[in-house]
This record gives C-alpha cells, structure tokens and sequence, in this order.
C-alpha cells in the first residue's frame, strides 16, 4: 500500500512539473540558407508591444548571447545579414482548485429514499496564472522575408523575483534557440 501511494504522489509530482514547463515552438523558411547568416541587428517589430526598458534590455542580452554560441555577431548596421525583432505578451488566466470531501449533507441514497445525508463538501480557491510569451522572429535582409520563428511561451512573468524572471528568461531563450540555425533534410 505504502509502495501505491509513493508512486502515487510520484506521478502527480511529474505532472505538475510538466503543466509549468515552457511551451517552445518554431517554425522555419526550408528554401532559406542560414550558412549565410553571420551578422544580425536589431529591429522594433511594429505594433508589438514594448517591455519595460529594463527587461527590453534583458530580453536582448539573453538572445544576444545564445546567438553568439551560434556563430552570429550584432550588428548595428543596415546591411546586417539578419534583422531580428521580438514580441512579447503578457497576460493572465485563471485557475479554480476545488476539492470535494466527499462528507456532509447533499443528495445520496439513505434508507431506501433518495435524499439527505451523502453528497459532500466542496471548497475551492483561485489563483491567477501570468502567461508570458516571447516571440522572437528573423528576417533575411535580403529578400526582405521572414525566414524563422520561435516562439516560448511561460517565460515572462511580472510577478516574480528579478533573479526568477532572469533564470526563465535564459532557459526559455536556450531552448527557443536550441533548433536554430535549423537542419534541413535533404
């Protein structure tokens, strides 16, 4: 019994930690040569919504270095081989835990008739959940197209520590950055 109960509270462990994990998509132009891609400077996507300067700078600097172990240097010129913009969201959610103690009074079968004792108690409590997504999006300068897009959800949060923002902020940026430049079958 005890042996159900430790892989019991096992498994519901790993799943909490996968409903927390970020969500990293991305999606890419395959006619694209990214061998050619060497320099990258930044641009302001227009009609995204602008961060805080200080996470602006964070955001940045988190891409910045990724791209750097992939071989790419920034760039402030206009004949970059890339220009690179991102775009951020932040929203929240709602999310109801209840639970039901199975005791108290409600409806359930008693003494032959339905009603009275049985049903149970159910309390609950809300919470709310900040979603934050970075977009990060690349575009060849030549010929003027977008050519990858990443996308990590659960990455930006507001609400948390500066030091918790900053870890999140870097795993997502590693793990958005994992695939790129990406291998295309032949």
């Amino acid at each position: 019994m005890k042996r159900l109960l430790s892989l019991s509270a096992l498994v519901l462990l790993a799943g909490t930690g996968t409903a927390f994990a970020q969500d990293v998509r991305y999606n890419f132009d395959q006619q694209a040569n990214f061998a050619n891609f060497k320099t990258y400077k930044w641009v302001v996507i227009k009609g995204a919504t602008q961060l805080s300067e200080l996470v602006d700078r964070q955001v940045k600097a988190a891409v910045d270095a990724e791209l750097a172990t992939k071989g790419l240097t920034k760039s402030e010129s206009d004949t970059a081989d890339l220009f690179i913009g991102y775009q951020a969201g932040i929203g929240q959610e709602k999310e109801y835990t209840s639970f039901d103690t199975g005791w108290g009074y409600g409806p359930g079968y008693r003494g032959g008739w339905y009603g009275g004792g049985g049903g149970g108690m159910t309390t609950g409590t809300t919470s709310t959940i900040y979603i934050g997504q970075l977009a990060l999006d690349m575009y060849a300068t030549s010929p003027k197209a977008l050519v990858w897009r990443g996308a990590a959800s659960k990455t930006l949060d507001p609400k948390a520590k500066p030091d918790k923002q900053e870890k999140n902020l870097k795993k997502a940026v590693t793990k958005l950055l994992k695939n790129y430049p990406p291998k295309v079958k032949t």
